[in-house]
């Protein structure tokens, strides 16, 4: 596929780095030449500087037969430009822009193809403030990803001495969790992957990956643990920035919840436009003010500043004065990779949790999701299976018959439930609320339509996964 990334920043270098590894035509525009430059050393990848918005560096860049448009430069108006041109003057397929501002999500007449021409739009801060809701709804997990629009998590843990499966094999997980259908679907031990085995014997310290309904995941957290059982009350945000805010205003009632902000005018916005949020004008790394804002007291401290070594600091201090968790937003992918299982729980990268979005447009075949899990290394997808016995590698197939793909496996089926009249629903209806969640088994049976979660331990399998569920005119 050939893809023009318009913005050379934190979301368009990741895009960058993971598509050009799936063997994709890949150019990056930016006005930054050093930052062009460090890209085209890095990867095999063609860059223009330039103005994205302007119709002559997109002709530059091969917009007259590319196939995707992504414009996720810092500027809302350059993108949304970026996809208008690209499809009035080169009729570009497919156009994926980046907005800031929520504003434009509250008009989507203003994206369809009569205005700006955008396909889809995404809001990586959006993105970063659900993932945080989430790790805040399930304490103690490092990731939790939803697929099946919710009704299905994968969730990555800690493993810590204590917990009831901690020191047995996975075998006896159906004895702790009779009522609970869950399912192991990566362990990794040390930076290395472990398959998962019935006599895969789960140690302290290893990164667990589960999946099963989400109504269930609470119960099976409890199984990884220890037997604490610490609850989410009381939350503190270092800055109050677009993210910080976000997080606040989703999370204010719901938590008592503390914003530290350095800048005096940008406290006192936040002051008025927060609801019961204690704003605090301050340096969240002054040990003083968290001492005498009660950081002992907190369940989580969340550092969402702009700064990432001052998001560092700050949760470190947190940690060592007291607070039971501590997360920090981290731009830079080295600093993400050196903290993780450190000093601080949970190291957030905004272009890693976005880049999910991205990838399912990008992705052949009918791919409803991607999720990106160990900083990119390993991927969950989840794939709609389509066609026949005839003319599909996998519909109408057991588990077991399906071709060996090492490092790649089924997690999950969920499957619509079909009614009276034995017709599934007509396309582009609402989510329906009768399906099942099918934890699958050697003889599990694929179907048409079935939307399958697939594990892959590493990116370079993706192009096998694709072509396992790619339909054929006929296969036999």
């Amino acid at each position: 596929m050939k893809i023009i990334i318009l913005g050379a920043g934190q979301v368009g270098s990741s895009a960058a780095e993971s598509l050009v590894s799936e063997a994709n035509d890949i150019t990056v525009v930016d006005t930054d030449g050093s930052r062009l430059a460090l890209l085209q050393e890095r990867y095999d990848l063609r860059t223009v500087v330039g103005n994205g918005a302007l119709p002559e560096t997109l002709r530059q860049a091969g917009a007259g037969d590319a196939d995707l448009l992504v414009a996720v430069t810092q500027s809302d108006q350059t993108n949304l430009v970026a996809c208008r041109i690209a499809r009035s003057l080169f009729n570009l397929p497919k156009r994926i822009a980046r907005l800031r501002s929520a504003d434009y999500f509250g008009h989507p007449e203003l994206l369809d193809d009569a205005n700006f021409a955008v396909d889809f739009a995404i809001s990586p801060e959006q993105e970063v403030t659900e993932y945080i809701v989430k790790l805040l709804e399930f304490p103690g997990a490092l990731q939790v990803l939803e697929f099946a629009d919710g009704l299905v998590s994968l969730v990555a843990v800690r493993a810590r001495q204590g917990g009831p499966l901690v020191g047995r094999p996975l075998a006896e997980i159906r004895k702790h969790l009779p009522d609970v259908d869950a399912r192991i679907a990566a362990i990794y031990r040390r930076d290395a992957a472990v398959t998962p085995r019935a006599d895969t014997v789960i140690e302290d310290g290893d990164e667990v990956f589960f999946i099963a309904a989400t109504k269930d995941i609470q119960q099976v957290l409890a199984e990884m643990r220890t037997a604490e059982r610490r609850k989410v009350r009381r939350v503190m945000i270092a800055g109050g920035g677009n993210i910080g805010y976000r997080v606040a205003r989703a999370i204010e009632g719901r938590y008592q919840v503390k914003v530290v902000e350095f800048q005096q005018g940008r406290a006192e916005w936040l002051a008025r436009e927060l609801k019961s949020t204690l704003v605090l004008r301050g340096d969240s790394t002054d040990e003083r003010l968290l001492d005498e804002e009660n950081i002992d007291d907190m369940d989580v401290f969340l550092a969402l500043t702009n700064d990432d070594e001052n998001n560092i600091m700050a949760s470190l201090l947190a940690k060592r004065r007291g607070c039971w968790r501590a997360m920090a937003l981290i731009n830079r992918r080295s600093y993400v990779e050196l903290l993780e299982a450190g000093a601080i729980d949970v190291a957030l990268s905004p272009a890693l949790i976005s880049i999910g979005t991205l990838l399912a447009h990008v992705r052949r075949g009918d791919v409803a999701v991607v999720h990106s899990l160990r900083r990119g290394a390993a991927e969950a997808i989840e794939v709609v299976a389509h066609g026949d016995s005839a003319s599909s590698h996998v519909v109408g197939r057991r588990i077991r018959e399906l071709p060996h793909i090492e490092g790649a496996h089924v997690a999950c089926i969920v499957r619509e439930r079909r009614g009276e009249a034995g017709r599934l629903r007509v396309p582009g209806a609402p989510p329906p609320a009768d399906r099942e969640v099918i934890m699958p088994r050697p003889d599990t049976v694929i179907e048409s339509d079935d939307h399958v979660i697939v594990f892959l331990v590493s990116k370079k399998l993706i192009p096998k996964v694709e072509k396992l569920f790619q339909v054929g005119v006929r296969y036999l």
